[in-house]
């Protein structure tokens, strides 16, 4: 039964994952959701009466009964909603209205578009083609086959999906850094939303180093964020090879050189990038937090008295660390540290790519560095023609 009234069982998105001890809820993609108003939209348009629920199925062959919202019928189009609903997971798009207007065709088959708050792909490297609206393959399939399964022979429709608030949505994004205008991406693999997933967030990152090697870059900049990404762009660095890997070093090393990347520089706050010369390569303080024992180590290496060691395992933030071997003397530490960061992010890639290391205060100052990560600098620096240094050596 395609429509469906009143149906409460969803076994799915009734079942919860166990995060950190706690039970969260599933949800469903905004894949999912587009397929489900696409589908309602076309039968109404083919004689059923506007409904509450519709079953749509996943990828994996999951069956989902989602609810409907703000229908609109005309004489030769119908338009409804489904509002995504992400579960537990903290996701941009959760609540918000998934739409689709669906309209009949003279000629025979689906014409699939993106409409108002749908994004358009402007750049190369992603999943989705240049000029194309930003639907990706398997939520793209999955629509196509949900409205295929009914519509009488012959007939033909296109299928806008819209998303009314996904503009403004799109700014809480990396669409703008991919070059995806306009709106928010239309996504999802499994169909199934997995709270606080970790695997689905990696995967998200990983479109940047496809797009910057489509781009023509071959070494990249690697940093945990904006505020890193922001810094790379005042030094010249080109935009498009700068990737943001947020805690994922490791996992975002191991992408880079299974596609082929020379090299790579590692530009951060210190806070962050001191934990790779200790060999963590995930930075959530949550797994591992050794920022002052890591720098009070190197400290010590370099001939820091027990007292100042003490001071910094002391303090509460790493930024604090700065001040104390800045009036010791021993800002060369933070020399030190990047490059053991890029030796251990070396052995991390069994020494085939270049890597180089830069470390940040939170204003932008270069703390520390390395030859490697002095060389990819000024080489990525000399590719833009608009460079001006925007950071400063400590």
């Amino acid at each position: 039964m395609d429509a469906a009234k009143g149906k409460d069982e969803q076994p799915v998105l009734e079942s919860y994952r166990i995060y950190e001890g706690k039970p969260l809820r599933r949800g469903f993609t905004t894949g999912m959701a587009a397929a489900g108003a696409a589908k309602a939209a076309a039968l109404v348009l083919f004689g059923h009466d506007p409904f509450d629920q519709v079953k749509v199925v996943t990828p994996l062959g999951i069956e989902l009964y989602l609810s409907l919202s703000q229908w609109e019928v005309g004489p030769d189009w119908v338009r409804c909603c489904v509002i995504k609903d992400g579960g537990d997971d903290p996701d941009v798009t959760h609540g918000t209205p998934i739409c689709a207007l669906v309209r009949r065709l003279p000629e025979e088959g689906v014409r699939l578009r993106g409409g108002k708050g749908v994004g358009q792909v402007t750049k190369p490297g992603l999943a989705v083609p240049v000029g194309e609206p930003a639907i990706n393959p398997v939520p793209r399939q999955v629509i196509l086959q949900e409205v295929q399964g009914i519509l009488p022979p012959g007939a033909g429709i296109e299928v806008v999906i819209e998303v009314p608030e996904g503009e403004t949505l799109a700014k809480k994004t990396l669409n703008p850094k991919l070059g995806i205008v306009g709106g928010i991406s239309i996504l999802g693999t499994t169909g199934i939303v997995e709270p606080m997933s970790e695997e689905a967030y990696r995967r998200s990152l990983e479109p940047q180093i496809d797009q910057a090697i489509k781009m023509g870059f071959s070494t990249l900049v690697m940093t945990p964020g904006h505020l890193g990404e922001k810094w790379a762009t005042r030094s010249g660095i080109p935009a498009e090879a700068i990737v943001q890997m947020s805690n994922f070093v490791g996992h975002m090393l191991t992408e880079g050189l299974r596609r082929g990347l020379k090299g790579v520089l590692l530009w951060g706050h210190h806070g962050k990038l001191v934990k790779v010369a200790g060999g963590i390569f995930h930075t959530h303080s949550r797994i591992a937090d050794a920022r002052a024992e890591i720098i009070a180590a190197y400290a010590a290496r370099l001939g820091a008295p027990a007292q100042l060691v003490e001071a910094i395992l002391a303090s509460p933030t790493a930024e604090g660390t700065v001040e104390l071997l800045e009036s010791a003397g021993l800002s060369s530490v933070f020399d030190l540290l990047a490059e053991r960061a890029s030796q251990r992010a070396r052995e991390y890639v069994h020494e085939e790519m270049t890597i180089g290391t830069i470390l940040l205060s939170l204003q932008g100052k270069i703390l520390g560095t390395d030859r490697e990560g002095r060389q990819i600098l000024t080489a990525l620096a000399r590719v833009n023609p608009h460079a001006a240094s925007g950071t400063t050596r400590g």
